[in-house]
């Protein structure tokens, strides 16, 4: 996620620097073919198509951004029940400063670490057995790194701890239910991130958006020749630039786990959890996750 104050005009003009030569170069052609032909123009209702696309493309933005907004809203549900986790583990469980009970906070801490990160792994499509191997060893992670769904290994692994604790009888059942609650709790957020990485938007959300867009910048020229005359490639060129930034700033928005700059900041919230989770159980933390270049990843 991009948190400089300052936008930083390189990285749009990478992002749309192909589709806009592209359209510079056409409208060149069309003044060029404007004045030394008998060519007449047409008179194009070029305000009431711009201001139809206008509102299609806002339509997609807002679409794309409530995605990504949803995202970063379960990942802030995911530090909060995390949080509850360490602190329930660490209250419920008997106090013992070396025997089975505190290798049992431990053991849950430390797995929620691993399932966090090999989450967030998922999410970007990424190999998420060295997350997990920097917090469990190679024992522990053998099942869950083995399952299709990482994460999910790792959440039943924490459950079926939480239920040893209460066959050994460190906790009762209304404390094991208040763990299973908020195990529940990081399961629907783990579900919504899911939903949304693997449900892209509709084709028509996609598609039509691109098509007009490209549709209205080849008409533009075309209407606007009359008027600015030499001027109609720089005038034309602007107003594309400005359509065709909404359109990729929809591309930008629409995936929140995408691994770019532009993606929910995963990496920097795990890092948050593995902070506060450390802590918790008397380790040494790193620190927090300062941007690079802006960029807060």
């Amino acid at each position: 996620m991009i948190v400089s104050a300052r936008p930083r005009l390189g990285n749009l003009l990478r992002d749309v620097w192909r589709p806009l030569a592209v359209l510079f170069l056409w409208d060149v052609a069309v003044t060029v073919f404007y004045f030394i032909s008998p060519f007449k123009a047409p008179a194009l209702p070029l305000t009431l198509f711009g201001t139809a696309l206008a509102l299609f493309l806002g339509f997609r933005v807002n679409s794309a951004y409530q995605r990504w907004w949803e995202g970063r809203v379960l990942w802030g549900a995911m530090i909060n029940a995390s949080r509850s986790l360490a602190r329930g583990a660490m209250a419920f469980l008997p106090i013992d400063d070396v025997g089975p009970a505190r290798e049992l906070k431990r053991s849950i801490v430390l797995r929620h670490l691993a399932y966090v990160h090999g989450l967030r792994c998922q999410l970007r499509r990424q190999d998420p057995a060295p997350e997990v191997l920097r917090f469990l060893s190679p024992a522990e992670a053998e099942d869950p790194l083995g399952r299709t769904n990482v994460a999910n290994g790792l959440l039943d692994g924490t459950g079926r701890r939480i239920a040893r604790a209460t066959r050994e009888g460190w906790i009762d059942t209304i404390q094991q239910t208040q763990l299973e609650r908020v195990l529940v709790d990081i399961a629907n957020a783990q579900g919504g991130m899911e939903r949304i990485k693997n449900t892209p938007l509709p084709n028509q959300y996609r598609f039509l958006p691109t098509l007009f867009a490209r549709l209205f910048c080849i008409l533009l020229p075309i209407g606007l020749v009359e008027t600015l005359g030499w001027s109609t490639p720089i005038g034309s060129s602007l107003a594309g630039l400005m359509f065709l930034t909404v359109l990729h700033i929809g591309d930008d928005l629409v995936d929140p786990f995408a691994n770019t700059i532009h993606d929910v900041p995963m990496t920097g919230m795990c890092r948050t959890i593995e902070i506060d989770l450390l802590q918790a159980i008397g380790d040494e933390a790193p620190p927090p996750l300062q941007p690079e270049r802006g960029v807060l990843w």
